[in-house]
């Protein structure tokens, strides 16, 4: 008798699967509890999940936790509406610039503002994500944030002629810098389609719509794709991150730091994962587009082919060259973390077996290497030889890619996180069968 060939299990339609994801979530969720700071605000935290006070308080990370712990309330995991709210009461409270507008980038050790760093569309895309979470999971304080981060963010940032956003301002809002940037435009599109999500629910009839209403937050969120979706046709799948005030792609920017854990030069596997996704949303947002899902699969090949295994070794390197020679080899935990979102969102789109294939794959790397069951949370970077290390981020700052890895997966590709929650989309019956696809990969939840 022959043996069958064994065909390997379709994690993302086994609800088992589904209960170990529920069970990571909390996990994490429980690590970062002590982020919460007494005055407002959220700390960098270190490896054993304390805070680390050498860091002062950063808007970005205040923001991701406000995100983060606002989806544990919509989850019902208990101490996490103190953890949002602590987050929450900075944003509304000392990281707020009172007289230029804004938010300042950080507050140092000290808790002075730092007027030196200027104001990032990185950190305003973060705040208008925690203000569209913290308002749907019914944090005091939450929906007045919204209003005050859309009219900063549409102000300040949004350049409509170009249908993307600018990058950064200084501190007075006065000057503001040639670059322009894709990693502030990619958390942009996250932060403009749960705005959307936000402000259908949350208008009352006849008031004034917050930044003209759910459809307008969504058509520019699909501007800013479809400028991905022609670089990625242009560039192979790599795209390029750097531009200058035209958006001319500087294809030599920061070449003498090509670890900078923001900008790096050359390539960035995981951000070609993290579009790949966030295209699929914008889809499902807005409406069928192949060219939109075309563009994903390319970015989602590119980034595989290019990262994963790059130099010999399981996992993918940080950054490559233009011709996809590995640079820095290191192991970023937040690639692996868009690497598992993009192949579900890929499955969930297509049905291909692949994807899923791939998703089981990378949850073996991750349980192998990254999770780290004794301290907690997933090392956040690790060596050529998948050991712990501290080259880019020491410490484990925050949660928000781990936990959206968890959370992805387990639900559609639109509404947002935080709309899906509150509307009760986290149900097994939403996963597809094994090899299927969903009934309509558009807006699940109309």
């Amino acid at each position: 008798m022959t043996a069958t060939p064994a065909v390997p299990v379709n994690l993302l339609a086994l609800p088992a699967h589904h209960a170990w994801l529920d069970t990571e979530c909390r996990r994490l969720l429980a690590f970062g509890a002590r982020s919460a700071l007494p005055d407002g605000g959220a700390a960098y935290l270190d490896t054993t999940g304390e805070p680390d006070p050498t860091h002062g308080v950063l808007t970005w990370i205040t923001a991701r936790t406000t995100h983060a712990y606002s989806l544990g309330v919509l989850l019902g995991v208990p101490g996490s509406a103190l953890v949002a709210d602590a987050a929450l009461k900075a944003l509304t409270g000392r990281l707020r610039d009172t007289e230029h507008g804004g938010w300042f980038h950080a507050l140092g050790p000290d808790g002075a503002p730092d007027r030196t760093a200027g104001k990032s569309c990185y950190d305003h895309a973060f705040v208008l994500l925690a203000a569209s979470s913290a308002a749907l999971a019914g944090r005091p304080g939450g929906t007045m944030l919204l209003a005050d981060a859309a009219d900063v963010y549409l102000e300040r940032f949004w350049d409509d002629d170009a249908g993307r956003p600018v990058d950064t301002w200084d501190a007075d809002f006065t000057q503001l810098a040639d670059y322009r940037g894709l990693n502030a435009t990619m958390h942009s599109v996250e932060a403009l389609l749960a705005v959307a999500d936000a402000v259908e629910v949350l208008e009352a009839p006849g008031a004034p719509a917050i930044g003209g209403g759910a459809a307008a937050w969504r058509h520019r969120a699909a501007r800013s794709a479809r400028f991905v979706v022609e670089f990625a046709a242009a560039h192979d799948g790599r795209l390029p991150e750097h531009f200058g005030p035209d958006w001319a792609p500087d294809l030599g920017f920061n070449r003498s730091q090509p670890d900078d854990p923001f900008k790096p030069y050359g390539a960035t596997p995981g951000h070609g994962l993290e579009w790949s996704r966030l295209l699929l949303n914008v889809e499902a947002a807005t409406g069928t587009d192949d060219a939109l899902a075309t563009a994903a699969v390319q970015l989602f090949d590119r980034a595989v082919d290019d990262g994963w295994g790059a130099d010999g070794a399981e996992g993918f390197v940080y950054t490559t060259d233009w011709d996809g020679t590995p640079l820095v080899r290191q192991r970023m935990h937040w690639v692996v973390a868009e690497a598992i979102a993009a192949a579900a969102a890929l499955h969930r789109r297509t049905g291909e077996r692949r994807y899923a294939d791939s998703y089981a794959a990378w949850w073996d790397y991750a349980e192998r290497h990254l999770l780290d069951r004794t301290g907690g949370s997933w090392w956040h970077e690790l060596d050529p030889r998948n050991t712990p290390a501290t080259t880019v981020w020491p410490g484990k700052p925050d949660v928000y890619h781990a936990v959206q890895a968890v959370l992805l997966p387990r639900l559609p590709l639109a509404p947002t996180l935080a709309r899906a929650l509150r509307s009760g989309l986290l149900v097994p019956s939403l996963q597809e069968a094994d090899g299927g696809r969903p009934p309509c990969p558009g807006r699940l939840y109309r």
